[in-house]
């Protein structure tokens, strides 16, 4: 009798065998089937949402170029003359001024947010004291405190302070409103960083003052921008604050509404006279600054997300 050779067999064909005989090859082909039927799925996801974000938009500008009777027409139909006559009563109905009045407003109230977030989140990411972590979790917790709930209160302490009606009033409830999300983002993105760096500033002789605002905050650029965007884009888009603050307290109180409130007042002018286009003009005139902000930092914003994930 001569004596069968023995064969090794790798594990991975062991495995197959004791599996129903499925092999590497057929295990990672598997793998890339299900992983292309998950790329389909999310790409088609997105393609959907897409669609439902962009074609609202591109109804919105084309009513703007149209008249009442092509808006009640199609939906999506081109407008049969190209012109900026919407655009120019709109801003002349007030849209103008709702839109002067609200970047004084964002102009004081980002950059206060973004330096009193940053500081603070400074301070508690990097500097342990007692009670920290409850000064941490009280930022936090206003992220989660609805704004209607203080809606009362916040009236009559702005009142109290003869605030109404005023930008200085509005901007401090704008810096207090977004404090809690930059403190959390902020805070995520200071505690990353490298500590040698730190370090070698103590050993230098920098003060804090000094390490917080040229060593530390420009490594912090991708979070600060990205946390910025998010406060621009949320202030600029609140309507219930500036609804209940900036009210014309008496008869002789000038008119300080946003753009938000502004396009509810130009409704409000028109009565039973119906001039959509004027409408259209003016939310596209809101939408616009806001899209190329966006548009202009979108890598920026993308990268800093990323960073904060990563770390």
């Amino acid at each position: 009798m001569t004596a069968q050779p023995t064969v090794i067999k790798a594990p991975g064909e062991k495995a197959a065998e004791r599996s129903g005989g499925a092999g590497p090859a057929e295990g990672r082909g598997s793998s890339r089937s299900e992983g292309m039927v998950l790329n389909v799925f999310s790409h088609g996801f997105l393609a959907l949402w897409a669609i439902m974000i962009v074609l609202p938009l591109i109804w919105l500008v084309l009513g703007s170029f149209k008249t009442d009777a092509q808006i009640g027409g199609s939906a999506l139909s081109w407008p049969s003359n190209w012109h900026l006559d919407a655009f120019s009563r709109a801003w002349t109905k007030g849209i103008g001024g709702y839109f002067a009045h609200t970047l004084i407003v964002l102009v004081f109230s980002v950059p206060l947010t973004m330096l009193l977030g940053s500081m603070a989140a400074y301070v508690l990411a990097r500097y342990p004291f007692k009670g920290n972590r409850p000064v941490y979790y009280f930022f936090v917790s206003g992220a989660m405190f609805p704004v209607f709930l203080a809606l009362v209160p916040l009236f009559f302490m702005v009142k109290r302070f003869d605030m109404l009606n005023t930008y200085q009033g509005l901007i401090l409830v704008y810096v207090a409103y977004s404090m809690p999300f930059t403190v959390f983002f902020m805070h995520s993105f200071f505690r990353t960083l490298p500590t040698a760096i730190h370090e070698a500033a103590v050993i230098d002789g920098a003060s804090d003052t000094r390490i917080f605002f040229q060593v530390m905050l420009p490594m912090a650029k991708p979070g600060l921008i990205s946390v910025g965007i998010f406060n621009v884009l949320g202030q600029w888009n609140q309507y219930i604050l500036p609804a209940v603050l900036m009210q014309p307290q008496t008869s002789s109180d000038p008119e300080r509404y946003m753009l938000t409130q502004g396009l509810i007042q130009l409704q409000q002018q028109m009565g039973y006279e119906t001039d959509l286009p004027v409408l259209f003009a003016g939310a596209t005139i809101a939408i616009i600054p806001m899209l190329a902000v966006y548009l202009s930092f979108q890598r920026q914003i993308q990268a800093g997300l990323t960073s904060a994930t990563l770390k």
